[in-house]
């Protein structure tokens, strides 16, 4: 393990220690963080330039991803006040240059000019139901850009191609590395009218 990676992992257990994530062991969780760097991979034989985590809690996986990849810039997106803070913190200690954080939500950054479509990977990993995430992730990213997002154990197909395909993403695969991840293309840029406001992506769903 590197020493970037030492690091992230104190971090993470830190975080555990003030509820900000599960309890289980922290190298299985720092393991499934760099799962979406693997699913990055069957993507890109490089790493990508930049990354927005969304709903980065206590760190997972954007802090384990700005860990595997210093040269990408990566933020973390949170808009629950104290984990915010934390993450903050933990940024100021760090100070690692490819780290920023951003306490807003992400339907506010998805209309931000220094990010609507200029992202190249938006990670997600229990930010919210499909559709939502679908939503917030689309308008961040740029041509050819990619939302990677944890998925469940089941079988199930949870991101029909039709709603997709109105805000610019085409599902282009899923993979075990060694958890499952669905990765999703943006095809075409997200038209200016998502993200919808602050909430309603999650209560009038478009899927």
């Amino acid at each position: 393990m590197t020493g970037r990676l030492v690091d992230a992992e104190a971090a993470l257990l830190r975080a555990r220690d003030l509820g900000f994530l599960g309890p289980g062991p922290i190298d299985r969780q720092v393991g499934h963080a760099l799962g979406f760097a693997r699913a990055w991979d069957s993507c890109s034989s490089d790493p990508p330039d930049s990354l927005v985590d969304l709903g980065s809690g206590g760190g997972l996986p954007g802090l384990v991803l700005a860990a595997e990849w210093p040269g990408t810039s990566v933020v973390l997106v949170e808009s629950m006040v104290r984990r915010a803070r934390f993450l903050g913190v933990i940024r100021d200690e760090l100070d690692w240059p490819n780290l920023a954080v951003e306490a807003r939500r992400a339907e506010e950054l998805g209309r931000d000019p220094a990010y609507r479509g200029r992202v190249a990977l938006v990670t997600a990993r229990g930010f919210g139901p499909p559709a939502a995430t679908a939503e917030c992730g689309a308008p961040l990213l740029r041509l050819g850009g990619r939302l990677i997002v944890s998925e469940p154990p089941d079988d199930r197909d949870r991101w029909p191609e039709a709603p997709l395909a109105t805000l610019g993403l085409l599902p282009e695969g899923r993979i075990r590395a060694p958890a499952g991840y669905i990765v999703l293309r943006q095809e075409r840029l997200a038209p200016e009218g998502f993200p919808r406001r602050v909430g309603q992506p999650t209560k009038r769903p478009l899927f």
